[in-house]
């Protein structure tokens, strides 16, 4: 039972966030959900939540890194895969590095492996936070994509930095040429295991899955909802990157959904679960980030044998904080512009970010502002053991702990104040590629609905329906069609422009008032008791499935 509270009280503090959202649209969700948090964490009888490291890592990780995955987009990926590769790796690898030193610099007693692990923690962006703070502004397209992409891809080099650094502190011992051997060889295992599990999972589900693939069924569901901790759980057992595991298995398995065209009615029902449980992860992530801050600021961080007393006072503490978080930014922007000068030097000289050509300061500054830190590095340093292999206490874990939550407040602080008026500054103009996109292919989808409407080809069954029910069907479904069709087609006789989204936006709505009186009138004949509840519920659900198309798509 004092499990259980606590969960049940997060799920709530989860669900409370993302209606106080509704109500301040102008603050980022991670960033409410951390006062939220600690807000309920602040006072003495309030919520404490204690995680098992290795509990923590695989309830949280394997999900969030197989759904960035999946939801990495092929296309933009393949066109920019050389930057968001090289973005999520050296630069991951830059900022260990230089940010060790930096954090070596500013708390000296600090051994040097301690400074690299926590280095390490923050060294990746995080997806969620990049998203929630780039979607409220007018980023440029295509530097939004490669932020977003690199803050999917970055987490598996981050986190096998991470492990390798807690080895190292375990150990007492580091060799540069082995981490680098030992790194390929678990790299390339993980991806080796994530692309042959994405491979057998999709003969098991081409062979298995879809064999009664008209109903949507529950223990088909949450076998999906398995998926991600198989490979990740495969990969760890045989020593490799269970990290690279879980995201390239989430990218291959996308790759091969996309290639198949068939219809498969566990798509709507998983997704919505899905979002469901990717929504509730991320809650909890950035909800366990709030309630770490008062626990941390009631009791600040024991003091390491070689640390300075006065490092673990609060000021101290907070303004190290700063400079850490201020440290990162100035190594990923430096990280950025020398990679950008690099790259334009050898003739990539095109903008980055949209038709015009955007200055190496600006891209640096935007790209440095957007990659805010998140619920990957509260996993990563809550991820660290407690214990050595002697049985004493990890050096200075509180201290990690500490500063890592810190400067993840910060970094979203920073960004949500700063991008904003550096973006005022830049005055950028950008449209919205993504609307014209998805306007194109569906008047390809309506041109290609004609022509299938227009084929000779029979009706599908044995029997052949008669010829004049044939053209009453086609006719009514091709007027359908070319109605779509026709705001962009110019000099239609008889009707402007603005008559048919007229036209279109009266349709739409006779069709939603249609089907709110089928739902009226389902739900009188069920309190009637003229019909049961599975029956109301199943033709429930089919009216809220069309009505979920239809307001999908533009009034217009």
């Amino acid at each position: 039972m004092h499990i259980l509270l606590p969960i049940l009280a997060m799920l709530a503090l989860v669900a409370g966030s993302g209606l106080l959202a509704r109500a301040l649209p102008r603050i980022p969700l991670p960033l409410l959900q951390i006062a939220i948090g600690a807000l309920a964490g602040w006072p003495p009888g309030g919520l404490h939540v204690t995680f098992h490291p290795q509990i923590f890592m695989l309830l949280f990780i394997p999900p969030m890194l197989f759904a960035d995955g999946w939801q990495m987009p092929q296309r933009e990926f393949g066109a920019y895969k050389w930057p968001i590769l090289l973005s999520s790796t050296l630069l991951v690898l830059f900022t260990v590095g230089a940010l060790g030193w930096l954090i070596h610099g500013l708390l000296p007693g600090l051994p040097t492996a301690e400074a690299f692990l926590l280095a390490a923690v923050l060294s990746p962006t995080d997806a969620v936070a990049v998203s929630a703070i780039l979607q409220r502004h007018p980023v440029p397209t295509k530097l939004r994509h490669l932020i977003e992409g690199e803050a999917l891809m970055n987490d598996a080099a981050a986190l096998v930095a991470v492990k390798f650094a807690v080895a190292a502190v375990l150990t007492q011992s580091f060799s540069l040429p082995q981490a680098l051997a030992d790194f390929v060889w678990v790299a390339c295992g993980g991806v080796a295991v994530g692309i042959g599990f994405a491979w057998c999972f999709k003969l098991l589900h081409d062979r298995l899955l879809f064999w009664r693939e008209e109903r949507a069924a529950a223990p088909t569901v949450l076998l999906l909802l398995l998926v991600p901790f198989a490979p990740y759980l495969i990969a760890e057992h045989l020593g490799l990157s269970g990290v690279l595991a879980a995201v390239t298995a989430g990218m291959t398995t996308s790759a091969f959904d996309a290639r198949s065209s068939r219809f498969n009615a566990f798509h709507l029902q998983t997704q919505n679960v899905w979002n469901v449980i990717l929504y509730v992860f991320n809650g909890l992530i950035f909800t366990l980030v709030g309630l770490q801050v008062p626990q941390l600021v009631q009791h600040l961080p024991l003091p390491h044998p070689d640390l300075p007393t006065a490092a673990h006072m609060g000021f101290a503490l907070l303004s190290t904080a700063l400079l850490i978080a201020l440290g990162v930014l100035a190594v990923r922007f430096v990280g950025l512009a020398g990679g950008g000068w690099l790259a334009r030097g050898f003739g990539k000289r095109r903008a980055v970010g949209g038709r015009a050509e955007l200055p190496l300061l600006a891209w640096s500054g935007i790209a440095t502002l957007g990659g805010t830190r998140g619920g990957i590095t509260l996993a990563a340093v809550l991820g660290v053991p407690l214990l050595m292999p002697d049985g004493s206490a990890f050096p200075a874990r509180e201290l990690l702990v500490f500063q890592a939550t810190m400067v993840i407040v910060l970094s979203l602080l920073i960004a949500s104040f700063g991008l904003p008026w550096l973006l005022r500054r830049l005055a950028l103009r950008t449209g919205n590629p993504q609307a014209r996109e998805a306007a194109w292919a569906r008047d390809r989808a309506a041109r290609a609905a004609l022509r299938t409407l227009e084929s000779p080809d029979t009706a599908p069954g044995d029997a052949t329906p008669p010829d004049p029910m044939r053209a009453l069907v086609r006719a009514r479904i091709d007027h359908s069609y070319r109605h779509r069709l026709r705001p962009h087609q110019a000099g239609q006789p008889g009707e402007s422009a603005a008559q048919v989204q007229q036209a279109l936006a009266l349709e739409r709505q006779l069709r939603l008032d249609a089907l709110q009186a089928e739902r009226d009138e389902l739900h009188r004949l069920r309190l009637a008791h003229r019909i049961n509840d599975e029956t109301l519920r199943a033709l429930i659900h089919e009216i809220d499935l069309v009505e979920m198309v239809i307001r999908s798509r533009p009034a217009g």
